[in-house]
């Protein structure tokens, strides 16, 4: 049964990879490169296991996409700093606590990165709406019907698959092709190994 249940699961996780826009995750690189060369900023958000990819995303991005690089990522994820997150929640509103921060750092040219399998999450959408009157470049990742979030970004990277679990699979993998076109694109220069 067990055998059958993951059978199933990697079937249907296939058909949801296999929905991924490769045009748009290619444009979503050179956008990321640009803004390497730029040195503009880059803001990820997300909520739950969208967090969670974020996070992981940032990590990437950071250590793997630009250790022993003349050019380093300039790169922070908003939903990291727990007392930053919860003062906000408490005091303001959980609403607010991703487009307060935005406040503080964004600038044009700059890109908000949001990660959400519903695109209806409230606090991204907020700043995703903020993010782009401050002029800032928006791209979203989301699944389903792209919710709210997908109509706002400038570049919406839809996985149109109901299933929660495997949008955020598809996800994580949007964000290592994005992450590995940078490490393995172009070669790795005095790296040091990934002992994860």
């Amino acid at each position: 049964m067990n055998v059958s249940f993951a059978a199933r699961y990697r079937e249907h996780l296939l058909g949801a990879i296999s929905k991924i826009d490769i045009e748009q995750v290619s444009r979503a690189i050179e956008w990321f490169d640009q803004a390497r060369r730029d040195q503009r900023a880059i803001f990820v958000a997300g909520n739950g296991g969208s967090a969670a990819t974020a996070s992981h995303f940032v990590c990437d991005m950071l250590k793997g996409a630009s250790y022993g690089r003349a050019s380093r990522f300039r790169i922070q994820s908003l939903t990291d700093s727990i007392p930053t997150m919860t003062a906000y929640s408490n005091d303001v509103g959980y609403h607010d606590a991703v487009v307060e921060q935005l406040r503080n750092f964004a600038r044009p040219g700059d890109i908000y990165m949001a990660i959400s399998g519903s695109g209806n999450s409230p606090n991204v959408v907020r700043a995703m709406e903020y993010a782009k009157s401050a002029g800032c470049r928006t791209l979203a990742l989301t699944g389903r019907d792209g919710g709210k979030l997908g109509a706002l970004a400038e570049l919406n990277i839809q996985v149109a698959e109901p299933h929660m679990g495997r949008i955020e699979d598809a996800h994580h993998i949007i964000c290592h092709m994005i992450c590995y076109a940078f490490m393995d694109g172009e070669g790795i220069q005095s790296a040091p190994p990934d002992r994860r």
